[in-house]
């Protein structure tokens, strides 16, 4: 028998290869204006600037999402090209986790190797914006990689286990919804350990070790009104939770949720004839665990967290591990050979072509001339690209958007509407003399403009962190802003209208910036498409 390609040293260069070669990639590329990108900007700027969550501002959210964020912010500054140096980061922990897992479990190298690629190209190489839909995953998969450590014992077991529910922890402090389902799948992993050992140690210490964080990262932040702004389902915050949304999304949806459930069911009959082997078998048994536990988190998570419809991706590189460990075994196909590798791997890079095409597709685009939409004769031509047509008159395409001075916004281009209003703004005889003593309250996406004006945050445990009416912030946040606008007490108000967005800038404020104050400017929001309008409105 010839040596196999992968040997586990040249398994873990193209792993790493991988994991941080396509981490990196975004370094180098122009973005758009992300949508609710400003929500990283303002809560990493205002930790970076020493504020102290629930005391100088409120967040239904824990603030692990923004720990990474701000310390980018410390080493490069306050700009949002800084976002984009965090998430790099943020993947490679999270590629390098997902590896750690896989070889815990005791997925074959051939199969690991071309797992790793799925998960990049499907999970981590599209998310170059941090986001706590994303972080909460990546701080949870750090968790899982040492507790599966853990559990396979050794010197390392406690320090592993510890760093275990510090992870998992961080994970619910980033967010409620995905953490908790963390916390679950962990404690599943640690049940299913003690009954097989029957040894209860590593799941007491987990949940010690889990307390004791929750307490240092909780118990500080209690006299600041902790439990009002944390959203644990209490009034005024919705818990989101509704088993019908939870039927209906799985049933009528979720297609690759069902064939993979479908598939692994299929592959664990021949193992299930056998349960009491199958038990017995530590490491098989914590792989099952795993993967259905994500499969059930992704379904559960979907709903939970719904926007962006693309949350829970991570499911498809665990659910590829396994089904493909299992069919190597039946076909007896070593994927550690050179050929089955290669054959692999371009099926994979086939599969989630549309992962990496986009930044080709950047250079196709201008050296293709678009369709034609008229022929000689002038007959019209109706295409996929034309069929149906555009009424929107505000619409501006990315191709047409343009970059602004500013360095807060260096690399992202923005409508051209966009970056003349923040000109024209920036040039306002107030922002030029007063600066730093202007009261301004910013109710838009442009939060990065708090930095290049100078103005400084208006903080207490009353003040939202962002104020989407519901979510952010609530109807006794919304009541004092209307008495401050009533008193004029703002120098500038900045104001974001979305009429198609459910009172993501609270609307009831506009009627009264109508009312005591005068508009001075508007331009187009930076959003896709650009249906939203920021308003400048002084005294």
């Amino acid at each position: 028998m010839t040596d196999p390609f992968l040997t586990p040293r040249r398994a873990t260069l193209i792993e790493s290869i991988l994991i941080i070669g396509l981490a990196l990639v975004p370094l180098f590329a122009t973005f758009p204006y992300r949508v609710n990108i400003f929500l990283s900007w303002e809560g990493a700027y205002r930790l970076s600037e020493g504020q102290v969550p629930y005391r100088d501002f409120g967040t239904p959210l824990g603030f692990g999402y923004w720990l990474m964020p701000a310390l980018f912010f410390k080493l490069f500054g306050p700009y949002l090209a800084s976002l984009i140096k965090a998430q790099v980061l943020l993947n490679i922990i999270g590629g390098f986790s997902f590896r750690s897992i896989l070889r815990s479990v005791g997925v074959p190298v051939g199969v690991r190797v071309l797992a790793v690629l799925v998960f990049v190209l499907s999970y981590a190489f599209p998310n170059f914006w941090p986001w706590y839909n994303n972080t909460v995953i990546i701080y949870q998969f750090a968790g899982l990689a040492l507790l599966l450590i853990a559990l396979q014992g050794g010197k390392w077991r406690w320090p592993a286990l510890f760093g275990a529910a510090f992870f998992t922890f961080l994970s619910f402090f980033t967010k409620q919804d995905g953490g908790g389902l963390a916390l679950l799948l962990a404690l599943a992993l640690l049940g299913y350990h003690s009954i097989r050992e029957k040894r209860w140690h590593e799941l007491a210490g987990f949940i010690g070790f889990y307390t004791v964080v929750a307490l240092a990262f909780i118990l500080p932040f209690v006299p600041h009104g902790f439990g009002y702004w944390f959203n644990h389902g209490q009034p005024p915050h919705n818990s989101r939770l509704s088993v019908k949304d939870f039927v209906d999304e799985f049933l009528v949806m979720s297609q690759w949720l069902k064939f993979y459930l479908v598939l692994i069911v299929l592959l664990l009959v021949p193992s299930l004839r056998h349960f009491k082997t199958l038990w017995a078998d530590k490491q098989q048994m914590l792989f099952i665990l795993v993967t259905i536990g994500i499969l059930v988190e992704a379904a559960l998570f979907q709903v939970t967290s719904y926007t962006p419809p693309d949350n829970n991706i991570f499911f498809h590189a665990f659910a590829f591990a396994f089904i493909f460990t299992r069919l190597g075994q039946l076909l007896q196909i070593r994927t550690e050979a050179l050929k089955p590798f290669i054959g692999g791997a371009l099926l994979v890079a086939l599969w989630w072509s549309g992962a990496f095409y986009k930044y080709v597709d950047r250079i196709i685009s201008r050296l293709l001339p678009p369709p034609a939409e008229t022929v000689k004769g002038g007959e019209n031509v109706v295409s996929r690209n034309n069929f149906l047509l555009n009424t929107d008159t505000t619409d501006v395409p990315t191709s047409e958007w343009v970059f602004s001075s500013l360095p807060e916004f260096k690399k992202i281009y923005m409508p051209p509407s966009t970056v003349q209003g923040i000109d024209r703004l920036m040039a306002l005889p107030e922002v030029k003399t007063k600066g730093k003593e202007l009261h301004v309250l910013n109710l838009t996406e442009l939060t990065p403009l708090k930095h290049a004006i100078g103005y400084r945050d208006e903080t207490g445990h009353n003040i939202p962190l962002w104020h989407h009416l519901g979510v952010g912030m609530f109807n006794k946040q919304l009541a004092e802003y209307k008495n401050r606008i009533a008193r004029r007490e703002y120098d500038i108000v900045l104001y974001e209208y979305a009429p198609t967005l459910n009172n993501f800038f609270p609307f009831a404020l506009r009627d009264d910036l109508k009312q005591h104050y005068r508009q001075v400017d508007s331009f187009l929001a930076p959003r896709r498409p650009t249906n939203a309008t920021i308003e400048v409105y002084m005294k």
